[in-house]
């Protein structure tokens, strides 16, 4: 298999964001999904193998589990013959305006989370009970969005620095849409038994629609856990780039850029977890 790093196509290129290259293709745009890999907000030298290819296939898968809960950004033509050679890793999509918020769901403490509950009692300003422990589920799903950066790290916000980011309708359209998609597929991945502890949810707006765009439910956009190895009170096992987060914070890394050169050990696991997920998730075989 072709690693793609730099696709570099003879088409306008829109934006290249730390996985995803997106060109303009007509009225359209073409998203191809790299096997880069970025962690604390910074892309890692190294490729994961198979990972853009997992991200796109599940991103499909949940486009369109959830295509009656809500609408997404895919269009129903077929990607142009020249470009077929990327048509598991990419997606031909609309112009969709991105709204200007991630939409962060928990229903676990963990991550960030876990660091803010430990210093305020609190996640983005929402009071929790005292006394939780580290990967605790939550009394229930909590909406916790965050700005998006264009670089750096993006940053928690409260839901009243939300409304002045994108107004309060949509805050609230953003929320209830948010919330919904989590608890269904928590619902279905608890029986593929998969915790689904977090994610992130990127919406745009298309001829007036609020819509599901960029990606869904992936392990670069969520926390994935087995269920059998689930323990509150510490980290967990997991099928997501946790892997190799834990690899470079236990080597000391600053998380500035450059990032470190990693084992080819911790790539070839950080690639099995993602095509675990895969798996385990659609419950389909992974097509190497």
């Amino acid at each position: 298999m072709e690693t793609v790093l730099k696709t570099d196509l003879p088409l306008k290129l829109v934006s290249r964001g730390k996985v995803r290259d997106t060109y303009e293709l007509g009225d359209k745009l073409l998203m191809i999904t790299t096997d880069r890999l970025s962690a604390f907000d910074v892309v890692f030298p190294q490729p994961i193998p198979y990972k853009g290819i997992v991200l796109n296939e599940l991103s499909l898968f949940w486009f369109d589990h959830m295509k009656k809960v809500i609408g997404n950004h895919l269009t129903s033509e077929n990607l142009p013959k020249e470009y077929s050679h990327l048509s598991r890793r990419s997606m031909l999509v609309k112009k969709a305006i991105p709204v200007k918020l991630e939409c962060v769901v928990r229903g676990y403490l963990s991550g960030s989370g876990w660091k803010e509950y430990k210093a305020k009692g609190s996640v983005c300003g929402i009071r929790l009970p005292p006394g939780m422990a580290e990967s605790e589920q939550l009394p229930g799903p909590i909406f916790t969005p965050s700005t998006k950066a264009e670089v750096g790290h993006d940053e928690n916000v409260n839901d009243e620095q939300a409304k002045r980011i994108v107004g309060a309708d949509v805050f609230e359209r953003l929320k209830e849409a948010s919330l919904r998609i989590y608890e269904q597929a928590s619902a279905y991945a608890l029986r593929k038994g998969i915790i689904i502890a977090d994610t992130k949810f990127e919406f745009g707006e298309f001829n007036g629609e609020m819509i599901l765009i960029d990606e869904v439910l992936t392990p670069d956009s969520s926390r994935f856990w087995p269920k059998d190895k689930y323990r509150a009170g510490g980290p967990q096992a997991s099928f997501d780039k946790q892997f190799l987060r834990d690899y470079v914070e236990k080597i000391g890394w600053d998380k500035k850029p450059p990032a470190p050169i990693v084992p080819e050990e911790v790539i070839k696991g950080t690639s099995e977890r993602y095509i675990e997920a895969y798996e385990k998730m659609t419950g389909k075989k992974f097509k190497r």
